[in-house]
């Protein structure tokens, strides 16, 4: 091979070398100048934000909030900020969201409505919601267990007498589900001096419901008496998967996750009085009744049996051959050859 075109190929190679060796500790050096340009941003107090997505109507507990250290020059007059004379979060337990608020965004004092304020209970309704309030005791109440933002049913347990002889039917029935407690009496927090949740009995139960509903409690009132029964936390999804496989909600598929998943959760958290289920005394006690006492023919006698008798217009029941005629529960017996 030519000595000269060994040495050309050999000085290419070099140079090549020393190029790219220059160029990389030019990026590189461009790249620490450009990094140690950036000017650290100063963090000034901590101030409340919130942990997660608070929409309107919130009740505020301890996973609602916490502090996280802010840039001193975005601070604000409205927040909450550590250490000041409202910075206790403890204080602010059992407050309504009456503004929304994303998670990670300062809480101003406008965002949040407490018990004694104006419009207290309207905030914590959601859109289209009603408030509503059912006496209670200690066993119907759940011995004070139950606190604001728990989920009960409505059982309804009334007597029901009827036209005829005997003990009256005992029969309990729970009418509506998934209501969200919003007080007990007038408190919406069960927290001690020392922020813990203790168990108090009250007298009255403050339940969010929708118009129809809150209509349905003032009568379900009047006819029996009301007691509650408290839910699990993981049941609204069992009664949303429920309703979806019933055919009561449509999913139409809007390409949004979020939205649909925000759309499901509205519906699950609805209360709820369709499906509702009963038991009569005679599904706990032999000796209780399974029906209505009715009324027995004039004429007839007495049937032990827990079956409806009919009930017949005549005044008594003719001698010989005989047509009943059924209109619904009431029978008619007309002699064979009557008019």
């Amino acid at each position: 091979m030519d000595v000269k075109k060994v040495a050309l190929l050999v000085a290419a190679l070099v140079i090549a070398v020393v190029t790219a060796v220059m160029a990389k500790n030019m990026f590189v050096g461009a790249g620490a100048a450009q990094a140690e340009a950036a000017p650290a941003v100063p963090l000034g107090p901590k101030i409340l934000v919130a942990r997660k997505a608070l929409p309107v109507g919130t009740i505020v507990d301890q996973e609602s909030l916490t502090y996280q250290a802010w840039p001193k020059e975005m601070v604000q007059n409205a927040y909450y900020v550590e250490g000041g004379p409202d910075g206790d979060i403890s204080k602010l337990l059992g407050t309504v969201v009456r503004n929304p608020v994303t998670a990670g965004q300062p809480v101003t004092r406008g965002a949040l409505v407490g018990p004694n304020d104006r419009g207290f209970l309207a905030a914590a309704l959601g859109p289209g919601m009603r408030a509503v309030t059912v006496p209670v005791s200690a066993t119907s109440g759940v011995a004070g267990f139950i606190f604001p933002g728990d989920r009960v049913d409505v059982v309804l347990t009334q007597e029901v007498s009827g036209g005829g002889e005997g003990p009256p039917l005992r029969v309990s029935e729970t009418i509506f589900r998934n209501m969200r407690v919003l007080a007990t009496d007038q408190r919406i927090d069960s927290k001690n001096e020392e922020g813990k949740t203790v168990p108090r009995l009250f007298s009255n139960v403050t339940l969010e419901t929708t118009p129809r509903i809150a209509e349905k409690v003032a009568v379900a009132q009047a006819v029996g008496q009301l007691s509650l029964s408290l839910r699990s936390i993981a049941e609204n999804e069992a009664e949303l998967e429920r309703a979806v496989a019933s055919g009561e909600v449509k999913v139409t598929g809007t390409g949004n996750p979020q939205e649909e998943r925000r759309m499901l959760l509205a519906i699950a958290n609805r209360p709820n009085d369709s499906n509702t289920t009963f038991t009569t005394g005679a599904d706990v006690s032999r000796f209780q009744r399974r029906s209505v006492p009715v009324r027995v023919p004039s004429g007839g006698s007495s049937s032990s049996s827990d079956s409806r008798p009919s009930s017949v217009s005549s005044g008594s029941v003719p001698m010989g051959p005989v047509v009943r005629v059924s209109r619904g529960n009431s029978v008619t017996v007309v002699p064979v050859g009557a008019r």
